[in-house]
């Protein structure tokens, strides 16, 4: 079973943020994390803090062992854009989109078994 964590509205450029994405693409959770804390790249933080998100849902919600968790997908696709201008010469502006991305982890692992709730026995009449 797979678990997913997404990031919407990053602030950044798609492109710029998956360059950072396919670092990870595949790896454990763990290597993962440790990478995008050394990457010096602004689209870093994000990516990181959702991959940090999908392994504390699969081990808080889901009942997945932490050491086992790996990245099985992660992929960034375009947010909203917002057209905004920039003054230029002789009084003019010119328009320029400004734009955002959404980014898409998801992980897999080995899960733990169920915990079963403690059964207690009705007495006989």
């Amino acid at each position: 079973m797979s678990v997913k964590a997404i990031a919407k509205n990053v602030r950044m450029s798609p492109r710029k943020v998956n360059e950072v994405a396919a670092l990870v693409r595949g790896r454990t959770v763990a290597e993962a994390l440790v990478i995008l804390d050394h990457v010096p790249r602004r689209a870093a933080q994000p990516v990181r803090k959702t991959v940090a998100s999908a392994k504390a849902n699969a081990i808080k919600n889901h009942n997945f062992k932490e050491d086992g968790l790996y990245i099985e997908q992660i992929f960034v696709n375009a947010g909203a854009r917002f057209k905004r201008y920039r003054p230029a010469a002789h009084g003019r502006a010119l328009p320029f989109i400004r734009r955002s991305s959404n980014v898409y982890v998801i992980v897999n692992g080995e899960q733990r078994p169920a915990k079963k709730p403690a059964t207690t026995k009705k007495e006989a009449k």
